[in-house]
């Protein structure tokens, strides 16, 4: 990137030393950018991972100044964690899987000429992502199926996204179709084609969709709150720390088992939003590098040469 932005504006640069002068100037200025950046979030950690007691004296930067694990060791006392823990991975990893699986098979439907229903199946999608019933039908449409207290209502009301289905499906057009045609020529059925041919040549966006489904699920709490509050078995992760994170703020009102041993406990509430930051985000930190390299390039480029 310096040498692009050095010869960018290498008409204002004559003399060697000019350039030197320029690229110090670059790297200062790149330095800088990286470092606010990533300053919010080292420093998150650093809160996280410092006592408690010395949090509250501020000046805590990138570093912690006095590091403990007492803060997680905290958050992992309370009894629901590692079963929100369990359950936040299950709904992920079948949520993200059944929506990925749901949502290409819609959108390579609607996305065939073929279809004669197609703009009308797609019309039909795209109300959805502007007009809502509201949560109340919602609420009673999952109580009619049975879905209460019942871990398949992470799943199934999530199985086909209209934003999800518009990207796929403006991605499936862009292939080209005489790949279809010759594969239909050769005695294909349209599930070989999509299993053989569409899925293998979409990864880039299949992965993009993944990691939006991925995130969704795992940072979803509010229908646990709607659908499964009666039922501990199925918690989430995130609700259990949103629960926890309301009893930290509320010291004083409503003791009960959990609030009390937050209240025993001698950790400060900020070092504790801290540690919770870092504990529902850390899965997705990981995973998100493996997939980025697929959101530039696809696997289509010199597929069919026409």
């Amino acid at each position: 990137m310096v040498k692009k932005l050095r010869s960018k504006y290498s008409i204002f640069i004559h003399e060697p030393l000019g350039e030197k002068i320029f690229d110090i100037f670059l790297y200062i200025f790149m330095i800088f950018i990286i470092f606010v950046t990533l300053y919010p979030f080292l420093n998150v950690i650093a809160v996280s991972f410092n006592d408690s007691t010395d949090t509250i004296k501020g000046g805590i930067t990138i570093f912690p100044r006095v590091p403990t694990l007492k803060n997680y060791e905290k958050i992992f006392e309370f009894p629901l964690i590692l079963t929100g823990l369990r359950t936040s991975f299950l709904r992920t990893v079948i949520g993200t899987t059944c929506t990925v699986f749901c949502s290409a098979m819609v959108a390579y439907t609607i996305s065939r000429a073929d279809f004669i229903f197609r703009k009308f199946v797609t019309g039909l999608f795209l109300i959805t992502m502007y007009v809502g019933a509201g949560i109340i039908p919602f609420f009673m449409v999952i109580r009619m199926f049975g879905l209460n207290n019942n871990f398949w209502v992470y799943i199934i009301p999530n199985l086909v996204g209209a934003y999800y289905l518009i990207v796929m499906r403006s991605f499936f057009q862009q292939l080209p179709y005489s790949l279809q045609e010759s594969a239909f020529i050769d005695g294909a059925t349209d599930l070989t084609v999509f299993f053989r041919i569409i899925l293998p040549l979409s990864l880039p966006v299949v992965a993009t969709i993944a990691l939006f489904a991925a995130v969704f699920q795992w940072n979803s709490w509010f229908d646990t709150y709607l659908f499964a509050i009666s039922n501990d078995n199925i918690t989430t992760l995130q609700y259990e720390l949103q629960k926890i994170l309301q009893q930290s703020n509320a010291q004083q009102s409503n003791p009960n088992p959990d609030a009390a041993l937050l209240m025993a406990s001698a950790v400060s509430p900020r070092s504790f939003r801290m540690a919770m930051i870092v504990v529902s985000a850390f899965p997705i930190v990981v995973v998100y590098p493996f997939v980025q390299k697929y959101f530039v390039t696809g696997m289509t480029l010199g597929a069919v040469k026409s």
